[in-house]
């Protein structure tokens, strides 16, 4: 980013490694379908290791999980830095803000700001959406409490969270050329990180943060391209038919199909991208995602 960079907005260390220019890594914890922090502790010691920033989702796929303000307890607890996942889909503005005092009054110092997907993809389909807000005023609703604080309603906070905003991005959904305004939208709501969906196209990307380079826009936010190991070359097939704006490239699912370990060669395909990606200019880091099988 520019050297006219807003202030830190955060004590994490997500912001500080981005800000420093150092490559950023962030991955997904796997969240439990389980009451027992052991779970938790167990599948966050081993992204501890490597991660700037442990993601910590909100009922992704509207399946229903541990919830992303428990697991960011758990995290804290333990010294680790979580991504606060909060989906507009199940909560409505008052719920929201006040997981937002109550994530940040536990030490959460990154909030990621999604509209979320509908109940119908997941595991409740007869569950009752709210979608009270959507992200871009979901990202705005946490700025004014972090910068101006105040509720939505205009009632004072007496000490606002000092969370660092982020937004997802997804630059291979059609139609292509709108993915950078819709970037720029989401900067200006307030976002002042970026986790994209799942890359498995370096062309497509490459193409898009020319677009997001010609916008200045990789000088207003932190990009992190989204990458996750595929475990054969049917959860390839999966992943391309059923998951909106992932592009899986025809050599890479019959890549899949001729090795004679898919996993060990997915994880392999997964490093390559990694390394691809890490020289693209204007890309602060990468998110990595769950193994999909």
């Amino acid at each position: 980013m520019s050297a006219e960079a807003p202030r830190f907005s955060s004590d994490g260390r997500l912001e500080k490694v981005l800000r420093a220019g150092r490559f950023a890594v962030t991955a997904e914890l796997n969240p439990p379908d389980s009451a027992d922090p052991e779970e938790v502790y167990r599948r966050a010691l081993v992204l501890s290791q490597v991660c700037d920033g442990i993601n910590a989702v909100d009922a992704s796929g509207a399946n229903c999980h541990m919830s992303s303000v428990g697991i960011c307890a758990l995290l804290t607890r333990a010294g680790y830095s979580p991504v606060m996942q909060i989906s507009c889909r199940d909560r409505n503005r008052i719920a929201i803000q006040g997981d937002v005092l109550g994530a940040a009054a536990m030490g959460v110092s990154n909030i990621l700001c999604l509209t979320g997907d509908g109940v119908e993809t997941g595991d409740h389909p007869g569950a009752k959406p709210v979608f009270d807000l959507d992200s871009m005023s979901l990202l705005r609703t946490v700025r004014a409490m972090r910068d101006e604080g105040r509720f939505m309603s205009g009632r004072k906070i007496t000490a606002p969270p000092r969370v660092f905003l982020g937004a997802a991005a997804n630059p291979f959904a059609p139609p292509h050329d709108y993915r950078p305004q819709r970037l720029a939208n989401k900067i200006a709501a307030g976002a002042q990180f970026i986790q994209t969906q799942y890359c498995f196209d370096l062309h497509l990307l490459k193409r898009y943060m020319a677009r997001v380079r010609d916008l200045g826009l990789h000088e207003k936010c932190f990009i992190l391209a989204g990458v996750g190991p595929l475990a054969s070359a049917r959860a390839a097939r999966w992943m391309r038919a059923h998951v909106p704006g992932v592009h899986i490239p025809d050599e890479v699912v019959a890549r899949l199909d001729r090795a004679r370990d898919p996993k060990r060669e997915g994880v392999k395909l997964c490093v390559e991208l990694i390394l691809e990606i890490a020289e693209i200019l204007g890309i602060a880091g990468v998110q990595i995602g769950r193994a999909h099988v």
